[in-house]
């Protein structure tokens, strides 16, 4: 069977040079005579692909030294406990832009005071809600944003000032996207199994400042003071995903790094979008000013004819359009892996498929 066109949300297609390496060096990693899935956490050679996977990441971000990186497991949902751990003192705000911008809000709110300052979650979602700076605590102790919403399809285009207040985001589904000035966060997290790698690693950005004074409830593998003193390995990581990481770092690399990338973005988002706004049987879900270039969220005049879209699509080698089961209709994940070439042949079974039935 030929490769097909994935726009699966996560866990996303990964290049597949990236996927072609990784065949190759399965029986046999560097002439070690084992795959990197074999080797020890703790043997030299298996150290050097992880630094090396921490360096891209620190390099293609532009990652300044006053912050460390964590390659750790839990994935995005483990860091909605973590980041109130490790921060909460007295009060942190929130913004509910999305399912999973919800959930760290609720989480949070299991260890202390937390104050929600903006939500679209009456609006379904449909759009970033707009940020009052008067209903801003000066003296909180972060402010958490979501910076990409996966199930909805909208995105920030800019960051809300905070001041002294440490920045928090969780980037899981738009991370090495589009270009961000790490230095106007204290915290980033992010999932790996869109952007990244494959799922089971979670990539943690922290400002060394913030450091030092976890919550005595925090657990060992959550706490990130205790991971940066030992590299990252108080328990063994994820240590296949890293080396993924690692290649699919590289690749970004060729491609141009994060702002390259980010050019490939820019042109897949306005084919799909300038598509379906051309026409008058699909309908995109996300307002215009917040839409995602990552999600592209859309139905059909019927929920009938997106599950017959759905599988139409799926025959012609385009596969995982099903929208999120909490809101239905259709999506299409364009992360960093899907081609131009992907877009375009979504973008010609679209006009098909609005001829053949309206």
């Amino acid at each position: 069977m030929s490769r097909v066109y994935n726009f699966a949300p996560g866990p996303a297609m990964l290049p597949e040079e990236v996927l072609a390496q990784a065949a190759g060096e399965m029986l046999d990693f560097g002439g070690t005579g084992m795959s990197v899935m074999e080797m020890s956490h703790r043997s030299k050679g298996y150290q050097a692909v992880f630094d090396e996977a921490a360096a891209l990441i620190r390099e293609l971000m532009g990652v300044p030294d006053n912050y460390t990186i964590l390659l750790l497991q839990g994935g995005a949902t483990g860091q909605f406990a973590a980041v109130p751990l490790n921060l909460l003192k007295t009060s942190a705000d929130y913004v509910d832009s999305g399912n999973f911008a919800h959930g760290a809000l609720k989480q949070a709110e299991a260890y202390g005071t937390v104050r929600c300052v903006a939500s679209s979650r009456e609006d379904n979602y449909t759009h970033i809600p707009v940020i009052n700076p008067a209903k801003l605590d000066p003296k909180a102790d972060y402010l958490h944003i979501t910076t990409n919403n996966t199930i909805f399809g909208t995105r920030y285009t800019s960051l809300p000032e905070t001041g002294s207040v440490p920045l928090v985001a969780d980037m899981s589904s738009n991370i090495l996207s589009q270009p961000y000035d790490v230095s106007r966060f204290g915290v980033i997290y992010a999932g790996a199994q869109k952007n990244i790698g494959p799922a089971g690693l979670t990539v943690v950005i922290v400002r060394k400042d913030l450091l030092g004074s976890p919550s005595p409830l925090c657990p060992k593998v959550l706490n990130w003071t205790l991971m940066d003193e030992k590299g990252s390995m108080l328990n063994t990581p994820p240590t296949y995903s890293v080396y993924i990481m690692g290649l699919c770092m590289k690749w970004l690399k060729k491609q141009g790094g994060v702002a390259g990338i980010y050019e490939r973005n820019l042109e897949k988002a306005k084919l799909l979008y300038d598509t379906l706004d051309a026409s008058s049987f699909y309908h995109p879900t996300a307002q215009k000013a917040d839409r995602s270039l990552m999600n592209v969220t859309f139905t059909t005049p019927n929920p009938d004819l997106d599950a017959q879209f759905v599988k139409e699509a799926a025959a012609a080698g385009l596969t995982n359009l099903k929208g999120h089961r909490l809101v239905g209709g259709l999506r299409a994940s364009i992360y960093n892996a899907m081609p131009v070439a992907g877009v375009k042949a979504l973008c010609d079974f679209l006009k098909k498929f609005e001829t053949e039935n309206k």
